[in-house]
């Protein structure tokens, strides 16, 4: 190749403190590690095919194991082909499910909330747990604390727990399913009307002529008081 040659041995000890200091980023399970890249490449600052006088030896690190509750581009790109798919079939985005149970998860890059009764009119407002599959959304966070400030005290259960796609559409044809959000940086709150699962349509409540549910419009007001600075809130800050 030639290119400069370098300390094998030093190479392996600069290695060894790299890892050191990167370890703190690594956790301690097993699917996860540091998957380490030595390169070299020649720096000499002349055109043409020569060989180098200088060259700088470089390591990438890449941090390898589950990383689905992280905001990174590689979590995205697979995404591009399945919503562009969607679109063709007049869908706006996509509901990730997960594992062979079809646990709901996101929907396109929001969180997705869920609103049920049961039976004896018991209402709940559902979300997925952060076990490790899902963004830890902001705004998610905000309309849990909301939510558990300002609906529990009127009798509605806020949880974050796994729940299945038939279990959402058996709530659906027993018109036991309220509404559906997603929540986002960008589009704070966004109602969902129906979903396609297995060929069929499930509705998510919303009448014919209704663009939002009652719970939806609210949580945005709620939401866009503390934005805009209408309310006095300990999240509000005014520049």
């Amino acid at each position: 190749m030639a290119l400069p040659t370098f300390d094998e041995e030093e190479l392996l000890q600069l290695l060894a403190e790299f890892v050191k200091l990167e370890s703190r980023f690594i956790l301690n399970s097993p699917g996860y590690s540091l998957y380490l890249q030595p390169a070299i490449i020649g720096t000499s600052a002349f055109r043409g095919v020569h060989r180098p006088s200088s060259a700088l030896l470089y390591v990438i690190a890449n941090h390898t194991g589950e990383f689905g509750d992280k905001k990174l581009g590689a979590n995205y790109a697979p995404c591009i082909v399945p919503q562009q798919e969607a679109a063709l079939r007049g869908f706006q985005q996509n509901l990730r499910l997960f594992g062979k149970e079809d646990y709901i998860t996101e929907v396109g890059t929001m969180n997705l909330f869920i609103a049920i009764r049961d039976g004896k009119n018991n209402k709940e407002l559902l979300t997925a747990p952060l076990d490790g599959t899902i963004l830890n959304g902001v705004t998610r966070s905000s309309v849990l604390e909301l939510s558990r400030e300002r609906l529990v005290p009127k009798g509605w259960v806020v949880s974050e727990r796994k729940y299945t796609m038939s279990e959402f559409a058996q709530a659906a044809q027993r018109g036991q399913l309220i509404e559906v959000f997603g929540t986002g940086t960008a589009a704070v709150i966004c109602p969902v009307r129906t979903i396609s699962y297995k060929g069929m349509l499930v509705d998510c409540g919303l009448s014919i002529g209704e663009e939002a549910g009652e719970i939806t419009c609210q949580m945005r007001r709620w939401i866009e008081d503390i934005q805009y600075c209408n309310i006095e809130h300990e999240w509000g800050y005014l520049a």
